[in-house]
């Protein structure tokens, strides 16, 4: 089984502001775990954003080290285009980024590790778990 973690999920691992999250992370293998392209560039965002740059793109550096990262393609992009069109007929849209991490999951048969249950959970078919 493939985790793909959430951007959300990342942030409090690497934090490790939340002991029970680290302990069920730790539990799995590190080949079950891995991170969308998508969710990579969101964390890089949010590290040339902080006012410690190189500290925290070092430390995202050695967080991502073993972690398996999906490069979003050609599948993942048409799932993507039927999700998002899916979504805005149904008039219940999810921000860009979500979208395209959410059809990444799909595209991959992966579970998608969150604690966005309330954008994620709009989306049919999309695998998920709350680990927080």
């Amino acid at each position: 089984m493939i985790y793909l973690l959430d951007t959300n999920i990342c942030i409090y691992l690497m934090k490790r502001q939340l002991e029970h999250l680290v302990q069920r992370f730790e539990k799995e293998h590190p080949d079950n775990l891995g991170l969308s392209s998508i969710t990579v560039a969101e964390l890089k965002f949010g590290m040339e954003k902080s006012a410690r740059v190189e500290l925290n793109l070092v430390a995202l550096d050695y967080f991502i080290a073993p972690l398996h990262i999906f490069d979003f393609g050609v599948d993942a992009a048409g799932v993507y285009g039927r999700l998002w069109a899916g979504l805005e007929r149904q008039g219940t849209p999810i921000g860009p980024l979500d979208t395209l991490i959410a059809a990444h999951a799909l595209s991959l048969g992966a579970t998608l590790v969150t604690n966005n249950l309330s954008e994620f959970g709009r989306i049919p078919d999309l695998k998920l778990e709350q680990w927080v």
